[in-house]
């Protein structure tokens, strides 16, 4: 008799949910608002309602379920089952997730930080394949990373290892949410990049992408500065080498630190392709250490906005037969 998993990706603004077979062949997925504001025990009903809906329009009935794997952003610990901070949810302070939702289900379910059930998707299916050392990166409104060394995915003592987004590139730059400033990811995201570009702007600078919102700054978007640069247009192509020559100098380090033979680039940014990457690669090649550097390819995430739910189903099944 066949079986499934199903994977939960818990976003601010979506919950996205995916059921798959045991060759992690996706038979389903669906997204559903989350709608944050109304507070964690009504995420907690969305989560659940994601899951029946998804095995509902599969056609799967929930004996046939064999685990489910959550992704969720923010500060937590796996093994205890609880969410001790999410940013993008009020009132979301310590919650045992697993144990408000376990009763609802005969199959076991397993949570990880939202960014690391990024990489258990892409490391075992993605553009990860065969690798044993190597780091993600999602970029996308923020930085989130995560690591494997030697065939192990690195958690650390609190289970928050990989913070490489609050890796301080300027000694008093840009303030970050984490309390401290010049924090990497406020410079390489997707908001830092359009940040970057609005400050040139304030600077006196001109752009194309002026005329596209007819002057409303609110409306810039990383999309566009790319779509500007393949038009050539001076400031997106400045502030897209500004943006990354940062990143460059941040891979280097990490690089230098954990020596992996990978780099993969995800969420939303990663759509700029080698439009980001050449300048990445070429300000890595320049200032990581030569032996290290040389050994390391930097590439693009392959699975897209299904990773996470693949992603959390991959986990879910490691921690099942662990």
């Amino acid at each position: 008799m066949r079986s499934y998993i199903i994977g939960i990706d818990l976003g601010g603004t979506n919950i996205k949910a995916g059921v798959y077979d045991q060759e992690f062949t996706r038979i389903k997925e669906l997204s559903i608002p989350t709608e944050a504001a109304a507070g964690p025990t009504h995420v907690l009903d969305r989560i659940r309602l994601a899951a029946r809906l998804v095995l509902e329009s599969a056609a799967i009935p929930l004996d046939r379920v064999q685990a489910m794997g959550l992704g969720i952003p923010g500060l937590l610990d796996p093994v205890a089952g609880v969410s001790q901070f999410s940013p993008n949810f009020p009132d979301w302070e310590d919650i045992h997730v697993i144990a408000e939702l376990s009763p609802n289900y005969d199959f076991p379910i397993y949570m990880d930080n939202d960014v690391r059930v990024n990489l258990y998707g892409e490391w075992q299916h993605g553009a990860g394949r065969g690798y044993s050392n190597l780091v993600l990166l999602t970029l996308g409104t923020g930085l989130g990373s995560g690591i494997v060394n030697d065939g192990k995915v690195v958690y650390g003592t609190t289970y928050s290892a990989g913070e490489i987004g609050h890796m301080n590139m300027y000694r008093e730059g840009r303030p970050c949410r984490c309390g401290s400033s010049g924090c990497l990811g406020r410079y390489v995201s997707a908001l830092g990049m359009v940040n970057t570009f609005k400050e040139k702007l304030a600077e006196g600078k001109t752009s194309l992408i002026q005329e596209w919102t007819q002057g409303q700054e609110e409306r810039i978007t990383a999309l566009m500065i790319s779509e500007a640069y393949d038009e050539a247009d001076p400031l997106a192509v400045e502030v897209m080498h500004e943006t990354g020559t940062v990143l460059g100098f941040g891979l280097a380090n990490v690089i230098n630190l954990l020596n992996p033979e990978l780099i993969i680039i995800g969420g939303g940014m990663a759509a700029a392709g080698d439009r980001l990457l050449n300048t990445v690669r070429e300000t890595v090649k320049a200032h990581a250490l030569k032996l290290s550097g040389s050994r390391c390819r930097i590439v693009q995430a392959e699975l897209g906005s299904g990773s996470g739910t693949l992603g959390a189903a991959v986990y879910a099944a490691q921690q099942l037969n662990s």
